[in-house]
């Protein structure tokens, strides 16, 4: 069996069979193509499985954050992203005579290498990432077929049936990856359930090309009108957004949109769609069984209130990728799945809530208390240095685990490190990540110890040192603020541990060596980089 072939369809894998069975992964919106390219680059096959033939066509998610393109980046199309994208000035509330309650502000440099927040049209990023699907060798996509049902067999890990035109099929996967959507079947099957984190309203959101010279900012207008809330964001270059509550009396759209348009405009516009959907806030209670898991609307719903709903996908999809590809490739502890869901969910968790109160900011309530909510919103947004801090990266540190070392002295675990431009050992500049490839790294403020050397021996991984970088000192600057002569960066570009300035290791490597254990290649064991590092230190 070669590269990017799914196990046969209608049987099991035989007993003699040594090449394993692929990746299946339900459903080929973003979070799912992403996920099979994250695992392509680490030598993963997937079979995605889509129940339809090609993207669908209306837009649905519009904005982006800075992690998020380095996450697409990641998975290959990050030049190809950029091409589509239009960088967004930030956001702001408005009352509900739009005047400026709130700025909230966000840079074209963020901390990831690209603008904090950028606009975009959903089924271009689809079409962009199936085409760098289809030319990766791992990954099989067949759509037009319906999945029917997915669950533990006696015959492999899990089985998968599905239905096209010539009938019923079985696939034997190692792992399911559910990104199937709000209405998961994976969710179902693996017995889970929504947690309500009360949020629920109707909203109609309307799409709209047009020259007309509509008055904008360039960011996102929140216009916090009790009566009337409601979204407004420039798209693209003639494409525009709007979206607006639901009233028992909806009234026409060119009424809804018309504060936003020259007075008596009567030119052109086109409403590409007009739709309406229920916001919800709700988060999964369980977002795996065994090797099933679930990704994205599967696992997590929110308002869109603050542009996390694909965020937090695609986030779920690079947090998963190269913890399955370890256990899959190289042989790691199980337990490094375990880590998915206790870092994921309370991260997603956060989004939601945000976006919850983002939402209770707009409509103020229906109760008596909603006045005096207004109004100490009102205050609040005069604040000096609210509106900044608040403007700043939506995405906080992860919790403290097996795979992020808290230290009282450094505040950089669990977080990301800075993407600046590097020049690599051939002399070329390029992205920080690109540098760094797929693989754990030890980055040092100056040059690597004993220790440390023998610390990435062990793990078979660079040890670098931002002197050699030539960056903008951006690095060094991260280093010092956070109190670090050095820190271990995971795949995922996350700080999993730090050794504290004036220290000379990391002082806790059992806590997570046993979790990276490999059993295949020429990764060493957990007590192969202990000894080296006994032997570097003369314990």
């Amino acid at each position: 069996m070669t590269a990017g072939q799914a196990a046969p369809r209608d049987t099991a894998p035989g007993p003699t069979q040594t090449d394993p069975a692929p990746v299946v992964i339900i459903g080929a919106g973003p979070v799912g193509v992403t996920a099979a390219l994250l695992l392509a680059r680490r030598g993963i096959r997937t079979v995605i499985l889509e129940r339809h033939q090609d993207v669908y066509p209306l837009p649905r998610a519009v904005a982006t954050d800075d992690e998020v393109r380095r996450i697409l980046q990641a998975a290959g199309v990050g030049e190809e992203f950029a091409a589509i994208a239009r960088p967004a000035n930030g956001l702001r509330l408005l009352d509900a005579r739009h005047r400026v309650m709130a700025e909230f502000r966000r840079s074209e440099h963020g901390r990831h290498g690209y603008p904090q927040t950028s606009m975009f049209d959903q089924p271009e990023l689809e079409r962009l990432l199936r085409a760098a699907l289809a030319r990766r060798p791992e990954c099989e996509l067949r759509g037009g077929v319906e999945v029917t049902g997915v669950g533990p067999d006696p015959a492999g890990p899990v089985r998968v049936t599905y239905r096209d035109d010539d009938g019923e099929h079985h696939l034997w996967a190692e792992a399911v990856l559910g990104c199937d959507g709000a209405g998961s079947l994976t969710r179902a099957a693996i017995g889970a359930a929504w947690e309500d984190l009360r949020f629920e309203e109707r909203w109609t959101v309307i799409d709209v090309r047009t020259k007309a010279d509509v008055r904008c900012w360039g960011g996102v207008d929140q216009v916090c009108d009790p009566h009337r809330p409601a979204t407004f964001m420039r798209v693209g270059e003639d494409r525009y957004r709007w979206e607006f509550r639901l009233q028992e009396r909806q009234r026409p759209v060119r009424e809804l949109i018309a504060p936003w348009l020259p007075p008596s405009y009567d030119g052109d516009f086109d409403i590409v769609r007009e739709t309406q959907y229920t916001f919800r806030a709700r988060v999964a209670d369980r977002w795996r069984s065994g090797r099933i898991f679930l990704l994205g609307d599967a696992a997590h719903l929110t308002p869109p209130f603050v542009g996390q709903g694909l965020c937090s996908g695609l986030r779920d999809a690079y947090n998963l990728s190269w913890k399955l590809a370890r256990v899959l490739g190289q042989g790691a502890d199980e337990r490094l799945l375990d880590t998915y869901e206790s870092e994921r969910k309370p991260h997603a968790r956060h989004a939601i809530r945000l976006a919850v109160a983002m939402g209770w900011a707009m409509t103020g309530g229906q109760d008596g208390a909603a006045a005096l909510r207004r109004r100490i919103l009102a205050a609040a947004c005069r604040i000096p240095g609210l509106t900044a801090a608040a403007g700043r990266d939506l995405s906080p540190p992860l919790t403290a685990g097996p795979l992020v070392r808290r230290r009282m002295r450094s505040s950089l675990t669990g977080t990301h490190c800075p993407q600046p431009w590097v020049v690599g050992p051939d002399g070329r500049r390029t992205r920080f990540d690109e540098l760094l490839g797929d693989t754990f790294t030890v980055l040092t403020a100056a040059e690597p110890s004993p220790t440390l050397r023998a610390l990435a021996h062990g793990l078979g991984v660079p040890a670098i040192s931002v002197t050699d970088l030539r960056d903008d000192g951006t690095l060094g600057a991260w280093l010092r603020a956070g109190r670090a002569d050095a820190v271990l960066l995971r795949p995922d570009r996350v700080v999993m541990d730090v050794v504290p300035a004036g220290r000379h290791d990391f002082t806790d490597t059992a806590a997570w060596a046993s979790l990276l254990h490999t059993t295949r290649g020429p990764h060493p064991s957990p007590r192969t980089v202990e000894q080296s590092l006994r032997r570097a230190s003369g314990w």
